[in-house]
């Protein structure tokens, strides 16, 4: 299924699930890195403080993704990929995220999904 839903849908869904989800960058040796992240909006565009790291990875790779985890069993996942930017540095830097896509998702097994060749159970949002 596929359902296109504005940036105002994206901030209600981030609303419901909370404001800390994990980022997923990539290294330059091409593994993913993982990390809590607390963001905010300003204006279009999420914000994060940042780790060293994930700060680096960013600044080189920075398509990178948002993951919140189900807010109740069996769930739905809130996935939000986007344009990483980097400003300032050490302790003080931000990871600035515009969102791209974002997509409701859990595994499932319909018959629906399956004919589609999608062996899960996703709704877009972007």
């Amino acid at each position: 299924m596929s359902i296109n839903v504005a940036l105002d849908q994206l901030r209600t869904e981030i609303a419901r699930y909370g404001h800390t989800p994990y980022l997923l960058s990539q290294g330059d040796d091409g593994r993913p890195h993982a990390v809590a992240v607390t963001v905010t909006w300003e204006g279009e565009r999420l914000v994060s403080s940042s780790g060293t790291r994930s700060a680096r990875n960013v600044a080189a790779h920075p398509l990178v993704s948002l993951l919140w985890p189900p807010v109740e069993p069996g769930g739905y996942s809130l996935i939000v990929d986007g344009d990483g930017a980097v400003s300032g540095e050490g302790a003080g830097a931000r990871i600035t995220i515009t969102p791209t896509r974002g997509v409701l998702h859990r595994p499932g097994s319909s018959p629906v999904s399956q004919a589609r060749g999608c062996g899960a159970d996703c709704v877009p949002l972007l």
